[in-house]
């Protein structure tokens, strides 16, 4: 077994050992979110921390870690009436991403039932981790079907499996860790609220740390046993505080002042529900326990906050987590009673448990806190396509809720929520031969084609006789993520601020359902005598509403140069990743000026994507009494259909998608 790098020599991460300890310490807090840059030692902290875990106390032989003092009555290896009990290393399990369902929660032990006709339970890692870590790597990529499944057993502490014959039940209690990086895309609403504590991390600027850092990492990796054993003692240190601070924990006290406290920062982040008050009482106790205090302080309240609060509060997709911490004192300073211990620091006071503050993010130094242009200096736009007449960005409209753009037909793409798709995942609609290797077996339809033949094949015994001609494989339709390429009109007739921002309103919306539907999204602008990929596409949503804000107007119209850079950018992608479907969406009013014949250049670079059936949507951002309709016909040459601003939102988008589909098939006609 390789050699774990110590938790105590992590570099600079104090807030998220601190979320770690601190779960430890009392695992009903409900796990740790830990957000943040690559290389930031994510995965190294979570990972070291099972070694720090006390053992556990464990029925012998039991594949779901039964508690000998207290056993599950419906554990599928029981009952355990007279349990000998054996102690082991607290586990960790890692989930894959890729992981399959029947991998997560168990399935019917196919070999047995096939060779033996018995019909057994095969357990899952749900069941490896009852009563230890479960840690999801990137566990904003995991796929939805499995997010499902983790937040039935988060919520109810059980996994209940019905399927192929087979219904169990048994216990599912884990600390649940996550780690993400948010330029890859967010997490859903729902399984981010079924995490405790949220904590985000980045790489030190400082060199001394970063130097610090590299040192102890070479260290390790020439000797790791050695590197662990000179870090032996720190490890014990804190495995003892953990153990002293569990002992501790059943008598602290959490007054009605702190309890108020708790209530009054909750409700004035406007959090969602009571699970946040919940996580807040526990962590508070939690981290008395951890300082060897057995009394709440103010201080706990606040730094309980801190790591509880920035992932609940109410907020847009795009809205970077975190809270005001004058809000937050201030709150605190508001809702304090004198019927509690008092608070000699005040609310402010450093972070509890014995751990640093948590140093304040550096944010942008004056100016306007919206997103800024990353071209330029000063916060001011580069004019390299716009030229003269170049407006600063207009601000976005407030968003609305818009209804899908599916693309037609049944795909092979990546999971998501968007288009119909064939998939591994999903509700099984039938089955077929399997074309190369069986991935997912249809076991009902396996055993009605081997059943007719198991006379002549000699069949003595229970099992069935198998032939490679009788496996089916499972057909399952679900749904998938598309890309949509937004190529934006930024010209000069567009530059009415009023216009601009209801444009700007219109596709910040299409991002929002983007966003809900784990698509992938890319950004062509054109202006002046240029197109530019001002968004690569890539599953952050966000980074696409910042470009988006940080737009500016102004110069002619190249429509026909940023419809070749949306089928270019489209082409490389179809090398890249060729199962996924993409969906353009054209924003535009259909005016197209510079150069010779600049209509009819658009109309030519149009009917590109009309030969290549990629489903189109124009939105006609054209205003005023006369309208030449222009972007209608733009619709055409591209084989879509075009919506005006007003029919994009929700209660007239309905008829969009069968326009998108009904266009596409007269096409393929």
């Amino acid at each position: 077994m390789s050699t774990r790098f110590p938790f105590t020599a992590v570099v600079g991460q104090q807030d998220l050992q601190l979320a770690l300890l601190l779960n430890a310490v009392a695992p009903n807090i409900g796990g740790v979110l830990v957000r943040g840059e690559k290389g930031t030692a994510k995965s190294t902290a979570v990972r070291a921390l099972a070694a720090l875990l006390p053992q556990v106390e464990v029925v012998a032989g039991c594949r779901f870690s039964c508690d000998p003092a207290s056993p599950d009555p419906t554990c599928p290896d029981g009952p355990h009436t007279v349990a000998a009990a054996e102690a082991r290393d607290a586990r960790m399990v890692e989930l894959p991403v890729g992981a399959s369902e029947d991998r997560l929660v168990g399935a019917l032990d196919i070999e047995r039932a096939l060779a033996e006709g018995v019909k057994a339970f095969e357990p899952g890692l749900l069941a490896a981790a009852n009563r230890g870590i479960l840690y999801v790597d990137e566990v904003n990529l995991l796929h939805d079907h499995l997010v499902d499944v983790l937040l039935d057993a988060a919520a109810m502490g059980a996994s209940y499996v019905e399927r192929e014959g087979v219904s169990v039940r048994h216990a599912a209690r884990f600390l649940l860790v996550g780690t993400m990086n948010p330029e890859e895309g967010e997490l859903r609403p729902q399984l981010l609220d079924r995490f405790g504590l949220t904590v985000e991390v980045a790489a030190s600027r400082e060199p001394d740390q970063r130097v610090e850092v590299v040192r102890r990492r070479l260290a390790y990796d020439d000797d790791p046993a050695g590197f662990a054993a000179r870090w032996a003692d720190e490890e014990s240190a804190v495995r003892q505080r953990i153990v002293a601070a569990r002992e501790l924990l059943p008598k602290v006290r959490l007054g009605d002042g702190a309890l108020k406290q708790i209530a009054a920062t909750c409700a004035a982040f406007e959090v969602d529900g009571m699970r946040a008050d919940i996580v807040m009482a526990r962590t508070a106790t939690a981290l008395a326990a951890w300082d060897g205090r057995s009394d709440v302080l103010a201080e706990d309240v606040r730094q309980a906050a801190l790591l509880a609060l920035p992932h609940r509060r109410r907020r847009n997709p795009f809205d970077a987590p975190g809270l005001d911490e004058d809000k937050l004192d201030q709150t605190l300073e508001e809702s304090a009673g004198d019927d509690d211990e008092p608070d000699p620091d005040g609310p402010g006071g450093g972070g509890g448990g014995g751990q640093p503050s948590p140093s304040p993010e550096e944010g942008p130094q004056g100016g306007d806190a919206g997103a800024q242009p990353e071209d330029g200096e000063g916060g001011e736009p580069q004019p390299s396509a716009g030229g003269a007449g170049e407006q600063a960005p207009a601000r976005a409209a407030e968003p609305f809720r818009t209804k899908a753009l599916t693309v037609p037909g049944v795909g092979a793409g990546a999971a998501g929520r968007r288009s119909r798709a064939r998939t591994e995942r999903g509700r099984t609609t039938g089955a077929l031969r399997p074309r190369g290797a069986l991935t997912k077996l249809h076991l009902a339809a396996t055993v009605r084609a081997a059943a007719p033949h198991q006379r002549a094949r000699g069949r003595s015994g229970p099992g069935l006789v198998l032939r490679r001609d009788d496996l089916r494989q499972a057909a399952r339709e679900g749904r998938e993520g598309n890309l949509v390429l937004f190529v934006v009109d930024a010209s000069g007739s567009m530059a009415a601020r009023q216009r601009m921002s209801a444009v700007k309103g219109a596709v910040l919306s299409l991002l929002l359902d983007a966003y809900q539907r784990r698509d992938k999204v890319g950004l062509v602008t054109f202006r002046g005598t240029a197109a530019e990929v001002a968004l690569p596409p890539t599953s952050s949503v966000d980074a696409a509403a910042a470009r988006l804000e940080s737009l500016p107007t102004g110069g002619r119209t190249p429509l026909a140069a940023g419809l070749l850079k949306a089928h270019d950018v489209l082409r490389v992608e179809r090398l890249r990743d060729p199962s996924r479907r993409a969906l353009l969406v054209v924003v535009t009013d259909g005016r197209a000026t510079g150069g010779p014949e600049p209509v009819a250049l658009a109309g030519r670079a149009a009917r590109l994507f009309g030969a290549e059936s990629v489903a189109s949507v124009v939105v006609d951002c054209e205003s005023g009494p006369v309208r030449l309709g222009l972007a209608g016909r733009l619709a055409e040459e591209l084989g879509g259909t075009a919506v005006t601003l007003d029919e994009l939102r929700a209660d007239a988008i309905a008829g969009l998608v069968r326009d998108v589909r009904g266009t596409t098939s007269r096409r393929a006609a």
